[in-house]
């Protein structure tokens, strides 16, 4: 992932804070080896985490990461797809639309 897509302040929190930074880090490691998820599954997985949290920024990164580890833009669609039933309409619009967004801007 490139920092093109990276906020301002994400950027200027890692600089000022470079060991809350490097602890981010390693625990995000940790994480996705804890088990046996690919990469692939592991951001779509948190790609539903984000849109669950109406995460706008999250959702946005998980959509370009998710693609970049292999998921089809089809695949991504559907997690936004799948949040109706779990997290509401409003939601699941609101993501797909934060989706749309990051799959137009990729053309």
């Amino acid at each position: 992932m490139t920092e093109e897509y990276l906020p301002d302040v994400y950027l200027r929190l890692r600089s000022r804070f470079p060991t809350v930074a490097a602890a981010l880090d390693s625990l995000g490691e940790a994480t996705a080896s804890a088990g046996g998820l690919d990469e692939r599954t592991q951001r779509l997985v948190k790609l539903g985490i984000a849109i669950g949290a109406s995460a706008e920024g999250a959702v946005r990164s998980n959509t370009r990461r998710a693609l970049a580890a292999g998921a089809s833009p089809e695949e991504v669609l559907q997690v936004a797809v799948l949040a109706i039933t779990t997290r509401g309409f409003p939601a699941a619009v609101a993501a797909f639309s934060w989706i749309e967004e990051v799959l137009t801007a990729g053309t």
